[in-house]
C-alpha cells in the first residue's frame, strides 16, 4: 500500500504542542538531517529520575519580545556540525509536530539561532516519508498569517 505524502512549500506554518507552541514558521530543509529549534537557554534539571531541560524559545522571526518556555525530556546530546562546517554539541528531544490536521513525532536539536531568520528548521528526519516539498511555494498548507505581537 502507498502512503499518499503532503506537498508542502519551502516555509510553512505548524505547531509543536508538546511544548505549547501554537504557531511556528519552520523552514523546510532537505538538507538538514535533523530539525532543529531555536533556544535562546538551556537549564538542565531532574524530574522523575530522568533528566530534563527547560529552554526559552522566542517563536516569532525578527521578534525577541514573545518568549515561550518550554519543558521536554532530554532523549541525549549529541555532536551536530552545521552548514558551515562548525560543530556543536547539542540536547536532542523528541516532539510532536502538527501540520496540515496531522501529528507526528520528530527528533529535534536545540541551538541558539537568533542570528538566523527561522526559528525552527524541518530537517530530513521529519519530512522523509511524510512530506514532498516544493522549493518554489510557500505555506501551501497554511494561509500565511502574522503572529499576533506579544503585549
Amino acid at each position: 500500500m502507498r502512503i499518499k505524502k503532503t506537498v508542502v512549500g519551502w516555509r510553512e506554518w505548524l505547531a509543536m504542542p508538546d511544548l505549547g507552541v501554537e504557531r511556528i514558521i519552520a523552514k523546510v530543509d532537505t538538507g538538514a538531517k535533523t530539525c532543529a529549534l531555536h533556544a535562546f537557554y538551556i537549564d538542565e534539571f531532574v524530574r522523575d529520575g530522568r533528566l530534563w531541560i527547560k529552554f526559552g524559545l522566542h517563536p516569532n522571526c525578527d521578534d525577541n519580545q514573545q518568549e515561550i518556555d518550554c519543558e521536554a525530556p532530554v532523549k541525549e546530546r549529541r555532536d551536530v556540525t552545521d552548514s558551515g562546517g562548525h560543530c556543536e554539541n547539542r540536547y536532542v528531544i523528541d516532539t510532536t509536530f502538527g501540520i496540515a490536521g496531522k501529528q507526528f513525532m520528530a527528533e529535534v536539536t536545540l541551538t541558539n539561532r537568533d542570528n538566523m531568520r527561522y526559528r525552527l528548521l524541518l530537517g530530513r528526519n521529519a519530512l522523509r516519508r511524510r512530506m514532498l516539498v516544493d522549493p518554489g511555494k510557500s505555506f501551501l498548507l497554511t494561509r500565511a498569517v502574522k503572529p499576533v505581537k506579544a503585549t
